[in-house]
């Protein structure tokens, strides 16, 4: 293959080499090495780090409810009222809490790296607890929301309705919907490795994203979810079944089934 920097002298070649967008296998090592780090930190750290991004997502239901509040009723309210989808994964995601949908990416590319039992072992268990941890800190969020007066009715009222819309779906719907949110959480982590200095963008444009084609996020969706069930808009088994075992199944499908695997697939023959 001919060298295109022939012609160049050194500081042109170095300018050249710090232009160039990394390899495919450079992002996939970037990303398997941040799920090794993930997979090694201790198990308490990581819960009560999901715990705090259970919390933290809560501000794009409030944000999106309070848009949805202030606006008038007018075609292109809901268009305005997405833009408050992104705030919770902002603070999230940039302030390297745990969020479940992320790690269906960075810690299964070690495992198809090496796949050991031990490895097996490490993952189950950080999908476990980061899980239980975002689902917790999300009940506890909705839950101060619904009861303690931490905002005005009106916003609280702009919330619920804004939450209401996971009503107008089946589980089948929510699962199939979920599947394009896995895949764009696993992608802004793959993403990110390769830009980081873009982060908040990155962030900003493909959570804007789920957020204006209504996907399914378990865990942004399960603070609605959880807010729909304290103000007795729904129960506790579609809470469960309705909405978090098919969102969760559908992001485990877009993010591992599909984005993890091809990201993988893509470099293997290089590894």
């Amino acid at each position: 293959m001919a060298d295109h920097t022939t012609n160049l002298d050194q500081s042109e070649q170095r300018e050249v080499e710090e232009n160039s967008a990394p390899a495919a296998k450079v992002v996939h090592a970037v990303v398997s090495k941040q799920g090794a780090e993930e997979m090694e930190r201790p198990l308490d750290s990581l819960f009560w780090s999901a715990v705090a991004a259970g919390i933290a997502i809560m501000a794009s239901l409030s944000v999106s409810g309070a848009l949805h509040h202030y606006l008038p009723d007018a075609p292109w309210r809901e268009l305005v009222v997405a833009f408050g989808y992104p705030i919770g994964f902002l603070v999230v995601v940039l302030g390297r809490m745990q969020l479940f949908t992320e790690q269906t990416v960075v810690t299964i590319l070690p495992l198809a790296r090496e796949a050991t039992t031990r490895n097996f072992v490490r993952v189950a268990q950080l999908w476990i607890l980061v899980f239980v941890g975002n689902i917790t800190g999300a009940a506890c969020v909705s839950a101060l929301a619904a009861f303690g007066h931490v905002q005005s009715p009106e916003v609280l009222a702009g919330m619920v309705d804004v939450s209401a819309k996971l009503l107008e779906r089946d589980a089948g719907q929510t699962l199939l919907q979920a599947i394009p949110a896995g895949f764009l959480m696993a992608a802004l982590a793959w993403v990110r490795a390769a830009e980081d200095h873009m982060g908040f963008w990155i962030v900003l444009a493909l959570t804007l994203a789920i957020g204006l084609c209504g996907f399914a996020h378990v865990i942004a969706g399960s603070t609605e979810a959880w807010l729909l069930l304290w103000t007795g808009k729904v129960d506790l088994g579609w809470v469960l079944a309705g909405f978090l075992l098919p969102a969760l199944a559908g992001n485990v499908i877009g993010g591992t089934g599909l984005f993890a695997v091809l990201a993988h697939a893509q470099v293997r023959s290089e590894i």
